[in-house]
């Protein structure tokens, strides 16, 4: 069977003016990722990221480590949700001060999100996201031949989505599995005359003993 690892991007800055650049902690847990695939010895033969500035970086520097010559190909389909128009629209704004009481609003402001449906303000609302991911992860599995393996650089939103989607609890994948993604973590599905599947969700042993401070959540 094929095999498609969904990355999560390293860590954003958080608090800063830009908040998609890579932190510094971002490019070195990205680092530890490519370090990771190494070891696994999976032979990729397609390799996607979404447009965002946090994804490609994670994907160039987890690929200058891994060796390979797979192009990346970028697909905003890829892309997270607009955590700030969200949160505008369902919470009112919040500002980018303090991590913790940031992730309340959002929790709040993303179930709102998705009970609004197609009627949602939203530039994006949740049916056209969870539609998007869905394409997504459809025509990746489509390009791949028998046996074929496939990594793409993305974000928690995303990977929780496309794992609710497969476990049939879109909302819930978002909601539940979302806030405990961490940064730079691996989830892995697998593709044959089944369909595909969830195999593991969030694999993060890399950040643990002697990389136990690279391990963030947002």
């Amino acid at each position: 069977m094929g095999a498609i690892y969904l990355v999560r991007h390293g860590q954003a800055s958080f608090g800063a003016a830009d908040y998609d650049a890579l932190s510094p902690r971002g490019f070195e847990q990205s680092t530890v990722v490519g370090a990771e695939l190494l070891r696994r010895e999976v032979s990729f033969s397609q390799v996607r990221s979404g447009s965002l500035a946090r994804q490609r970086d994670t994907a160039a520097t987890a690929l200058k480590v891994l060796g390979t010559d797979v192009p990346v190909v970028e697909d905003p389909r890829w892309n997270e949700y607009d955590h700030v128009d969200i949160a505008l629209h369902h919470a009112g704004g919040a500002p980018q001060e303090d991590s913790r009481a940031y992730q309340g609003v959002l929790d709040a402001a993303l179930t709102a999100w998705t009970s609004a449906g197609d009627s949602g303000p939203c530039a994006e609302t949740w049916p056209a996201f969870m539609t998007r991911c869905r394409d997504a992860l459809s025509d990746l599995v489509a390009s791949l031949g028998k046996g074929e393996h496939a990594v793409v650089f993305t974000s928690g939103g995303v990977i929780a989505t496309v794992c609710g989607l497969l476990m049939g609890t879109p909302e819930a994948g978002l909601l539940k599995l979302n806030r405990v993604t961490v940064n730079g973590g691996i989830t892995k599905l697998v593709s044959g005359r089944g369909g595909v599947t969830l195999l593991s969700f969030n694999e993060h042993p890399h950040f643990e003993a002697d990389a136990a401070r690279l391990l963030t959540y947002r």
